[in-house]
């Protein structure tokens, strides 16, 4: 496994994430693995060097924070692993069980703590930004869990580099604990982080954490299309897809990742991967898995070199795309 520190801060982790999504209750989405069918994942990515785990407190309604948690301290070592979760998305139908308020940054954190078994947070984020309470208002209530001790590093997840750049400022005028992290979506089919997120994470010291860094299975060869329903549970129950990969040039950048698979012999994903891990800024993309191969493909993507002219072939065919995975239903991705 290889590592790196996450941004500028102390803290290592490793250059794979394994996202924890996938793990909790099937009844939630059809793709979901129980517990017993996602100790497998969890034992061969601690054996493999994983130490980063990315979960969130709206998979499975905290079925997966609770399995995360569980499996992690049966099976791992705590003071060498790095577990990460989220929060924002609804969590009941009551009028303060989502969002960033001052109340629900301080409720959710205690909650995800309980279903984690765990005394501290490594890494707390915030899902989505709220535009219903003042970015100051979530900024403190997060500075303050830092402070009691109950989150060790703060980070954020799919939102607009100006946002971004608005609450660091503030973080810094105020004196506040400050964003260590980014995890936004980006992968060879969307790219418009380049513009402004991947620049700025790389001026502020700030590890970047991709999400779906496949493309829902677009880039591994499992799906022919977003509209394909056919290949897999997901893909059956995956209508997000359709909204996020939408794109003309869409279908000729998997062929370019296929032609460059074809030629070195081996699976698209790990090319996929390899190109991301590659880019300047990336830490550690979070992989989904629910098959072996996921998994292993993943960690066999770190020791794929690719060529100048390899890199090239897979971005030549990106077109400009509108702006995807910004705001909307985060726990469909």
């Amino acid at each position: 496994m290889q590592y790196l520190t996450l941004g500028s801060s102390g803290l290592t982790v490793s250059r794979i994430a394994l996202g924890c999504m996938s793990y909790g209750d099937p009844g939630w989405r059809p793709w979901v693995l129980d517990e017993e069918a996602a100790r497998p994942f969890f034992r061969r990515a601690l054996e493999a060097g994983i130490n980063l785990f990315d979960t969130a407190d709206m998979y499975s309604l905290g079925r997966s924070e609770e399995i995360t948690g569980r499996l992690l301290r049966e099976m791992g070592r705590r003071e060498e692993l790095v577990v990460a979760t989220k929060l924002f998305f609804p969590m009941g139908s009551g009028p303060n069980r989502s969002g960033l308020s001052r109340k629900h940054v301080a409720e959710a954190c205690e909650a995800s703590l309980r279903r984690l078994g765990l005394e501290a947070i490594d890494l707390y984020q915030i899902h989505r930004f709220d535009p219903k309470t003042p970015l100051e208002e979530t900024l403190e209530a997060l500075d303050l869990l830092v402070r009691q001790g109950k989150v060790r590093y703060l980070g954020a997840s799919s939102g607009a580099a100006w946002q971004f750049a608005r609450a660091l400022g503030i973080s810094e005028r105020r004196g506040l604990a400050r964003f260590a992290s980014m995890q936004n979506h980006y992968n060879l089919l969307y790219r418009e982080e380049e513009r402004e997120m991947m620049p700025l994470c790389r001026e502020e010291g700030l590890g970047v954490l991709p999400w779906s860094p496949l493309a829902r299975g677009l880039l591994a060869g499992t799906r022919t299309s977003p509209a394909d329903a056919s290949s897999t549970p997901r893909a059956r129950s995956d209508d997000y897809a359709r909204h996020l990969y939408d794109h003309p040039s869409d279908a000729d950048v998997i062929e370019a990742v296929r032609g460059v698979a074809a030629a070195r012999g081996t699976a698209m994903a790990q090319v996929a991967l390899a190109w991301l891990l590659s880019r300047p800024g990336v830490t550690a993309p979070i992989v989904g898995a629910t098959k072996a191969r996921h998994l292993e493909d993943a960690i066999a993507s770190l020791d794929v070199v690719l060529t100048p002219e390899e890199v090239a072939a897979l971005e030549a065919p990106y077109r400009p795309h509108a702006v995807r995975g910004v705001s909307g239903p985060g726990p469909a991705r």
